[in-house]
């Protein structure tokens, strides 16, 4: 696999558009996507490049003058770059290990090339068992694009995020890509970024939904949702691989299912479920290069940093 993956939905035009409509400034510098965030109660902004390209030293010099002149106190990457031999391309570039990460730092990539059978020798035999399961309990997995479909998924995230206990993204957030990325066209075009919604149905309850994105030659997984009920149906397995089956259905060649943890993870850590069932599948564990911070005003980064970690340990007490 080469160091710098295949360009990702971050990065797209579409998603550019959907993020301006949530009121976030983006910026487009030589063909690489800076979002621009204000800092509430000062004049003062933080950059965003989410899974951009490889950093050089005339690009690091052009966010640096935009991060100026839009009065950044520092511009954050994230590189869609794998870890391995990156940081002999970029040790002279004057990056800090970003201050707090925002993209996970490992995610799973599926090889979709493959056929049904091998991915399914692949998969773990629990994994396996677990979707003959699903299939023998009648569960249905169905594609729904429909307004009533998402409002049954954006009640199921609700339900989901009270349940686990972790961050969301708001309504509105979640109507506005919606609004953007859900397709208008019957013909898909692979070079636009679009959403597509499934649902996992048990009778006349929907037991699972999940949006995926398709981008390029890419299926990716970026949200989902579950009920608890009817947990011994394994809706969420015989979701897993009828996805799998959508992005092989459309040529597709990889499924990046958005996040993992560690190669040696914490089984205390409370994505360590999550973490499983994905690996459950077969796929390629990659680790990213990571987040670093360009800084753009030294003093306020300084203050900005001790701030930002008495603010995250008053959500964490909240929480």
């Amino acid at each position: 696999m080469k160091d710098e993956l295949s360009s990702h939905p971050l990065q797209s035009v579409e998603w550019g558009e959907f993020r301006k409509k949530t009121g976030i400034k983006v910026i487009n510098v030589n063909g690489i996507q800076m979002t621009i965030h204000k800092i509430p109660h000062t004049p003062w902004t933080v950059g965003y490049v989410p899974k951009g390209p490889i950093p050089t030293a005339d690009m690091i010099s052009d966010l640096k003058k935009i991060g100026k002149q839009e009065k950044c106190i520092f511009i954050q990457l994230e590189p869609n770059v794998i870890a391995e031999n990156l940081k002999l391309k970029i040790e002279n570039l004057g990056l800090h290990p970003a201050a707090h990460p925002l993209f996970t730092k490992y995610t799973f990539i599926l090889d979709l090339t493959k056929s049904d059978e091998e991915l399914l020798k692949g998969a773990h035999s629990k994994t396996r068992y677990n979707i003959k399961v699903a299939i023998k309990h009648g569960v249905k997995v169905v594609q729904d694009d429909s307004n009533a479909a998402f409002e049954t998924y954006l009640k199921l995230t609700e339900e989901t995020t009270k349940r686990q206990g972790f961050y969301a993204h708001t309504k509105k957030y979640h109507r506005l890509m919606w609004e953007t990325l859900c397709p208008t066209q019957n013909k898909l075009d692979t070079d636009r970024l679009t959403a597509h919604l499934f649902l996992a149905k048990y009778k006349e309850q929907t037991l699972a939904a999940w949006i995926l994105f398709v981008y390029k030659d890419v299926l990716y997984y970026p949200y989902g949702a579950s009920s608890s009920l009817r947990r011994e149906t394994m809706a969420s397995n015989l979701m897993m691989w009828e996805a799998i089956k959508f992005g092989k259905k459309l040529g597709l060649k990889k499924f990046d299912m958005w996040g993992a943890l560690s190669n040696n993870p914490d089984k205390n850590d409370p994505w360590y479920g999550f973490h499983r069932f994905k690996q459950g599948y077969g796929p390629k564990h990659i680790e990213f290069a990571g987040s670093f911070d360009l800084v753009v005003n030294v003093l306020l980064y300084d203050i900005y940093k001790i701030l930002d970690k008495i603010r995250w340990a008053i959500l964490k007490l909240r929480k």
